[in-house]
């Protein structure tokens, strides 16, 4: 008989659903995942939830385990932690992350799963993949001792940005948002909040992640002559206005754009399994618990998915868990 898995599917725009699959024996290079926790990073999954991924950009955001195709039906996710059932005797029980989509139990190679740090705790481990990309593109940005930068957008990636940002010396960290609400996970995080009008200016870097026209814009306000906006923010199918006349020459502004499918060209010998593993190590800091605001259980995830896309649910990573009965 063969073993069965149970995953989330997104069967068409803007609706989800459990699906079984069969799970094939793992073959010697690879390993069987039983998953313990999976995170929703509400960006990019709600905006492929909605069916919101351009057609000229389905082959760039594919995920490295996705089945099916955008829009839909399609098996979309990247924020795994599980225990490996069977597999290399090194790997035998470790805690391991993937990125992999929402499944009770999989198989990959071997080489597809990173071991958890003892340090750092699965629940926790979720958030690798995200602060993976606030690893790329710091080292995107290379921001300098001294340097009075601003994070506009308080969302996963924008907090997680702030969080590593926290633990560089004499810098000067602001953490920027429209929501007042966001003020405590500065303050869990360790960096100053404020609104977008009462946001310190002179910046010598400013790290956008809003995905707001509104944010784009007051980002540029805050740069210093000659600063440099690193855009994280993804927009999908939607077109961006953005203020490029007045003082943006005289003042030789850079907008630059940052992106974690590849490793930042600023450290060409580093690979994949090198920058998440820093991430790894990163996440031995318990404040990154601020960033998971929910959990709910696998089963949940039809009905969650349309609360977190709409906002109904305010969200920064929303943590699913899945119990001994799953699969």
């Amino acid at each position: 008989m063969p073993r069965v898995a149970c995953a989330f599917w997104i069967s068409a725009p803007g609706h989800g659903e459990i699906r079984t699959v069969d799970l094939p024996d793992p073959a010697d290079d690879e390993v069987l995942v039983r998953t313990v926790c999976s995170g929703v990073s509400r960006g990019t999954e709600t905006l492929v939830f909605r069916g919101g991924v351009p057609e000229s950009q389905h082959t760039v955001m594919r995920a490295p385990f996705q089945e099916g195709a955008f829009p839909a039906p399609v098996k979309y996710g990247y924020l795994n932690v599980g225990v490996v059932e069977e597999g290399p005797p090194d790997l035998l029980g470790r805690s391991v992350f993937s990125l992999y989509p929402h499944q009770t139990h999989f198989v990959v190679p071997a080489s597809a799963v990173t071991p958890v740090p003892d340090t750092v705790p699965a629940e926790r481990a979720v958030l690798a993949g995200t602060v993976e990309t606030a690893v790329n593109a710091l080292w995107d940005a290379a921001p300098l001792v001294g340097d009075r930068i601003a994070v506009v957008g308080a969302g996963m990636v924008g907090s997680s940005v702030a969080a590593v940002l926290a633990r560089f010396p004499g810098v000067r960290v602001q953490l920027v948002d429209a929501d007042p609400a966001r003020a405590a996970t500065a303050t869990a995080l360790g960096v100053d909040f404020a609104l977008p009008a009462d946001a310190l200016g002179d910046c010598d870097l400013v790290v956008h992640a809003s995905a707001t026209d509104e944010g784009l814009t007051r980002s540029l306000e805050l740069l210093a002559p000659e600063g440099t906006v690193i855009e994280l923010s993804w927009y999908g199918d939607r077109q961006v206005s953005l203020p490029l006349g007045e003082a943006f020459h005289s003042r030789r502004l850079v907008v630059r754009s940052s992106q974690v499918g590849m490793v930042s060209p600023a450290r060409p010998r580093r690979t994949f399994a090198d920058r998440l593993a820093v991430a790894l190590d990163l996440l031995a800091d318990p404040a990154f618990d601020a960033l998971i605001t929910g959990e709910s259980a696998f089963e949940d995830l039809p009905t969650l998915l349309p609360k977190l896309a709409s906002g109904d649910l305010p969200a920064l990573c929303h943590r699913i868990r899945y119990g001994p009965a799953d699969g």
